[in-house]
């Protein structure tokens, strides 16, 4: 097929956009591939559908190699099926919510869980029926508070999202391996370089997750590795914890004037100035335990203060606070929440006092106190004594104060022990462009998706999830190629298989053009052919650099003596050669 660029739907822009925060967004605004609508909200014109189209085919074939089965949910999807699974409040201010004229509840789709799964109920009863997976290619909506870096991070986006259901745990397992290794075979024939990293399931719940990232520098997720092959996302990154120290012979805790030292650095040089020194020569942050007051906003809406003691030396990652504490919202405590609990002294909180335990299960306060997992019986700690400017040091965990419990939310660094022993980590930075769930039996018990198995038992299906983000692959894929001129796709992806360029002032230039284009036709190639006759042979140039389809062929001051140029985008060659030849050459890939 041939596409005239003389009647095609295309506008490219000389200047970037003014919003544009990253590469991918600067360039497919400017080559005409996407047009912004809103926030996070963008028009799809001809070119970015067609490279768009060619990565959904991808999708497509190895889907359907993995034995998965097409469908299409609408976006618009009422209230009660998200309300049995719990997620119509779990999804909170991130929904999309409406109401019809009579005033039913209506969402716009973040996901598709619970209508995959009354589907396979309405369909299926017999464990005969099973395994089956099916899935679909739909926009999806969710309300981003931070929209950001054009495609990659939008309210409205496209998503590959498929579902197993199987009625045993190993047919959950194959299930889910048959995916993963799609998943692969997908990102290998995409070129993408990718990591698979255990990850938390968030919302989705399930138990074994696990997420494809790209590592670039404009992800917004870190995830650690270890040389030993161990991933994680830092959300689902576990801390290995030391072993519990006897009590015995430890000093008994005592309180210490500490005028001045609200922050973690001021008691530490106060404490050098007035206590004996340690073992090992001097105080540091990671002597001190650090006492974080956060604000939970659960799904009912009640606010409430819980403090987490942490090494000194560990700031909080908010990504593994929201994790530790889900489904609520986290945020640090504000000043209001300080004056609803006046005995949270700011800047000299601890769990202990010399009255007695003030926080923890014996609180007084009414506050949970949690813990980091390294704060085991037997270390000893300089911390708050819940007095203004007064500390306490030789606090022995276990001994002298405990906790409702341990999470996971101080932050992970670089030389922090695998959780498998293979090695210390690294940090990255990465884009999420898969993710694989085994979601067991979460929805089909929501739901009541049960099957007979073989011996006329009602068993309830379990159920694996499994997500690509369309725009936001395709997003990095214009983030990784292209050159200061422009997009240079992939030929896998690219929106056309050859891109013709005629330029002169002559009919000879436009008569072999149509000659070429035509043979390039007939060979089943999908061709742009640039052939605008007031256009100059800069802005043609400039435009199909800019378009970047990888082949071009240009047509120009050769043509009466029958010769054309290749040009590739990737390598930067050109070459002048026999139209024939040139022809010969690009049919025979």
């Amino acid at each position: 097929m041939v596409t005239r660029l003389s009647h095609f739907f295309l506008r490219t822009l000389r200047e970037d956009p003014a919003d544009a925060e990253v590469t991918s967004h600067r360039l497919l605004v400017r080559a005409g591939y996407i047009r912004r609508q809103a926030p996070g909200v963008f028009a799809w014109l001809p070119l970015g559908l067609r490279v768009k189209a060619r990565l959904e085919t991808i999708i497509r074939e190895e889907m359907a190699a993995a034995g998965a089965y097409e469908v299409h949910f609408p976006a618009l999807l009422p209230r009660e099926p998200y309300e049995a699974s719990g997620r119509w409040e779990e999804y909170g201010d991130a929904l999309f919510r409406l109401k019809d004229r009579k005033g039913a509840d209506y969402l716009l789709a973040p996901t598709h869980e619970e209508v995959f799964t009354l589907l396979v109920k309405d369909l299926y009863s017999s464990y005969k029926d099973l395994p089956l997976t099916i899935y679909q290619i739909q926009d999806k909506y969710r309300d981003e508070a931070r929209p950001r870096a054009g495609l990659l991070r939008g309210r409205e986006f496209t998503m590959k999202d498929a579902y197993s259901f199987d009625y045993t745990d190993e047919g959950l397992d194959a299930s889910y391996q048959a995916q993963r290794d799609a998943y692969e075979r997908i990102f290998q024939r995409l070129g993408l370089e990718y990591v698979i990293v255990q990850a938390d399931a968030g919302a989705m719940g399930g138990s074994r997750s696990e997420e494809f990232l790209h590592p670039t520098p404009v992800g917004e997720d870190t995830f650690v590795r270890s040389e030993g092959g161990y991933a994680a996302n830092v959300e689902a990154f576990t801390t290995v914890a030391p072993d519990p120290i006897p009590f015995d012979g430890q000093p008994a805790p005592a309180i210490f004037d500490s005028p001045g030292t609200p922050t973690i650095q001021t008691l530490v040089d106060h404490a050098n100035a007035v206590l004996d020194k340690p073992a090992t020569g001097a105080w540091t942050a990671a002597h001190t335990l650090k006492n974080v007051v956060l604000a939970l906003t659960h799904l009912d809406g009640t606010r409430e203060v819980v403090v987490v003691g942490v090494p000194g030396d560990r700031d909080i990652d908010p990504k593994r606070a929201e994790v530790a504490f889900a489904p609520a919202e986290v945020e640090a405590a504000t000043d209001e929440d300080f004056e609803r609990h006046p005995l949270l002294v700011r800047g000299y909180i601890g769990p202990w006092s010399d009255t007695g335990p003030i926080l923890g299960e014996e609180s007084a306060t009414g506050i949970r106190y949690f813990l980091d997992p390294r704060v085991v019986d037997g270390t000893s700690w300089i911390t708050g004594a819940n007095q203004h400017e007064k500390h306490v040091h030789s606090l022995v965990a276990g001994r002298d104060f405990t906790a409702d419990g341990f999470v996971e939310v101080a932050a992970v660094r670089e030389g922090d022990p695998a959780p498998d022993g293979s090695g210390p980590v690294t940090l990255a930075r990465g884009m999420e462009i898969g993710h694989v769930f085994q979601l067991g039996r979460k929805y089909a018990e929501a739901l009541g998706l049960k099957v007979l198995d073989e011996n006329g038992k009602l068993v309830t299906v379990t159920m694996g999830s499994y997500g690509i983000g369309v725009t936001r692959i395709l997003a990095i894929i214009a983030e990784l190629f292209n050159d200061d001129r422009g997009l240079i796709w992939p030929e896998s992806v690219a929106p056309f298989d050859v891109h013709v360029v005629a330029t002169g002032k002559g009919a000879e230039a436009y008569d072999l053009a149509e000659s070429v284009i035509g043979e390039l036709e007939a060979a089943g190639l999908d061709v742009l052919f640039d052939d605008r006759p007031k256009a100059s042979p800069g802005v043609k140039f400039g435009d199909a650099e800019l378009i970047g389809v990888p082949r071009l062929l240009v047509v120009g001051r050769g043509a009466a003596d029958g010769e054309v140029e290749l040009w590739d985008r990737r390598s930067g060659e050109r070459e002048t050669v026999p139209a024939a030849d040139a022809v010969a050459r690009l049919t025979a890939r």
